[in-house]
């Protein structure tokens, strides 16, 4: 995909570790339907030292399958050679849209480790890990994800995106929050704006967009060629169909019905189950499931089941408790 044809459809999925794998990448593909060939989600992130390394867990994130494509593969790390290597290793697979690169996750783990958000500490040698992965890859659009900076004394999202321009960067994502905030608080857009106004890379505007209202609101304020939905997803994969066709066509798609939500929780735990095995999958499907069931009535009771539950079998009995099927 061009940088051009990837923005026609600029309602994106974020890359979220522990949800966007590629059971949950599928079942939003299928839920969006044909309008939404085209739309491109992301993967979780991966290590650019696994990849290096060629560790068996590592290298099974970066498989996509054909229901889902087209997909972003995000990698991260700190060393621009090693970053450079497995950036060039994932075009080489030949089924990624997109080499996205991660300098915004705040997790302890990831920071603590001179990676994801810390890299916002260092912006020449993010911009050096940029210049390198860009140079590795031969043939598909390099994108970035930062955030507004490491805390509200630094905030340099604008220096980033000027670096990452600089590098060849083809695009860049700006979660509104700084690296202390983590998801707390409200995300800031109009510094999201301020780096779209810095920069003439198209820049992708991600945070607390949840309904048709914030979409408008981010896109107007921010005047983003792009939104990206993250933590709106969990346990809401019909949110990405439901915020593109009004986009594209101003209908607001009312919310999942318990029947719908039922349907979609069983989608869910087939296609986990089948990329990742029963065992694996149940105890995944787990999180989803306490998403799904955030706000329903016997909620609690709902989860404390699901979490219970050890095969496929007892988890699809929990579901007959939401619409009675």
């Amino acid at each position: 995909m061009t940088t051009a044809e990837i923005f026609r459809t600029p309602i994106f999925l974020a890359p979220m570790a522990g949800v966007t794998d590629a059971a949950f990448r599928i079942l939003v593909r299928e839920l969006v339907g044909d309008r939404g060939k085209n739309l491109l989600m992301f993967s979780e992130m991966v290590s650019a030292a696994g990849v290096h390394y060629r560790n068996e867990k590592t290298l099974r994130m970066l498989e996509t399958l054909p229901a889902e494509r087209p997909t972003a593969i995000q990698i991260f790390g700190s060393d621009p050679t090693i970053c450079a290597e497995a950036a060039a290793y994932v075009e080489r697979l030949g089924s990624a849209a997109v080499i996205d690169f991660n300098a915004g996750c705040p997790a302890p783990k990831i920071f603590n480790n001179g990676e994801g958000s810390a890299l916002m500490k260092n912006p020449p040698l993010l911009e050096k890990i940029l210049s390198a992965v860009k140079k590795s890859v031969k043939n598909l659009p390099v994108s970035v994800k930062i955030r507004l900076g490491v805390d509200a004394q630094h905030i340099n999202a604008v220096e980033i995106a000027e670096r990452a321009q600089n590098a060849g960067v083809d695009f860049i994502a700006v979660h509104g929050r700084t690296r202390e905030q983590f998801y707390s608080g409200a995300a800031d857009w109009e510094e999201i704006a301020r780096v779209k106004s810095a920069v003439k890379i198209p820049v992708i505007a991600n945070g607390d967009v949840r309904d048709f209202d914030s979409l408008d609101k981010i896109f107007s304020t921010t005047q983003a060629d792009g939104v990206m939905i993250g933590r709106g997803a969990q346990g809401n994969p019909w949110i990405i169909n439901r915020l593109l066709k009004y986009f594209l066509t101003s209908e607001k798609i009312p919310p999942p019905a318990l029947d719908e939500r039922a349907d979609v929780m069983r989608r869910h735990l087939q296609k986990i189950i089948h990329c990742k095995g029963e065992h694996v999958g149940v105890r995944e499907m787990r999180a989803h499931a306490a998403w799904y069931t955030k706000g329903l009535t016997g909620g609690a009771e709902l989860r404390n089941l699901f979490n219970r539950a050890e095969t496929a079998d007892d988890f699809s009995e929990v579901i007959k408790r939401i619409d009675g099927r």
